[in-house]
């Protein structure tokens, strides 16, 4: 009998210890940042204009000043990490990367693995084709490639449409947005389904190519990704967002990638 309580009180400790580093590695998130000196930003640096490479090879964008500007604020200084996007959420659990800052949809999948800063952008997927396509609406989608990046929230948003989705001669994933609109242009695709803020950036840089539809797959929010239980990284993080859009550091940011001043208020 001594035994059993024995062995029954050890197991209360155990499972007390372990409540405990829990609570205590959820609460020192911001201290372990502070203490390893730097913000890993996990990204796809092929996905103009929020993170990308230019011409000298320099990972530059609009998310990217953000983060740079919030690390300074929480002490840090950024270091970012080009990652392969399909398994961008894998790499923020096993620690590879502290966030993921590369508009990142705010999705109800997504908030089951991992935690989220509050949003500072809104966006929509939107249905880019070539300026003399006969594509019209969505219904002019049937029977028709349509291309799409692999990983990215634009999967989930025509997946939920299903009928429109099983009205496609084929649905083409590409491991980039750039990959896809290539294709477009060739003629290999006939549409490509991407966020609007990208599809925007795109079309700037090849005026007279592309063209939206004004159709699209459903509105949305983007956020920085955290790991799940980082609650006071993500509260810090959270702090400086705001002070950034009240300050107007993050108004300044905006003009100089989109020319206007579209951080959510």
């Amino acid at each position: 009998m001594m035994k059993n309580n024995l062995f029954k009180s050890f197991l209360v400790l155990v499972l007390v210890l372990f409540l405990c580093s829990s609570t205590v590695m959820a609460a020192d998130s911001l201290v372990e940042i502070k203490e390893k000196g730097k913000m890993v930003v996990g990204l796809d640096d092929s996905f103009p204009p929020m993170g990308f490479r230019n011409d000298d090879g320099e990972i530059v964008g609009f998310d990217i000043d953000l983060a740079k500007e919030a690390a300074k604020r929480l002490g840090v200084e950024a270091e970012f990490k080009a990652v392969d996007w399909d398994g961008v959420i894998l790499s923020l659990k096993n620690g590879m990367i502290d966030v993921i800052w590369n508009g990142l949809t705010i999705t109800p999948a997504r908030e089951k693995s991992i935690d989220f800063s509050q949003p500072y952008l809104e966006n929509s997927q939107s249905i880019v084709v070539q300026k003399n396509s006969e594509i019209k609406n969505k219904s002019h989608l049937a029977a028709k490639v349509i291309g799409i990046q692999l990983g990215s929230s634009a999967v989930s948003a025509v997946e939920s449409e299903p009928e429109v989705m099983a009205s496609f001669k084929e649905l083409r994933k590409f491991s980039n947005n750039t990959e896809a609109l290539m294709d477009l242009r060739t003629g290999r695709v006939e549409a490509v389904v991407l966020d609007k803020i990208v599809g925007r950036y795109y079309m700037s840089k090849r005026p007279g190519q592309f063209r939206v539809l004004k159709d699209n797959f459903g509105a949305e929010k983007y956020g920085v990704g955290v790991r799940a239980g980082a609650d006071s990284f993500r509260k810090a993080l959270n702090k400086v967002l705001t002070e950034m859009i009240e300050d107007g550091t993050a108004a300044q940011i905006s003009e100089k990638w989109f020319g206007e001043d579209i951080l959510l208020k």
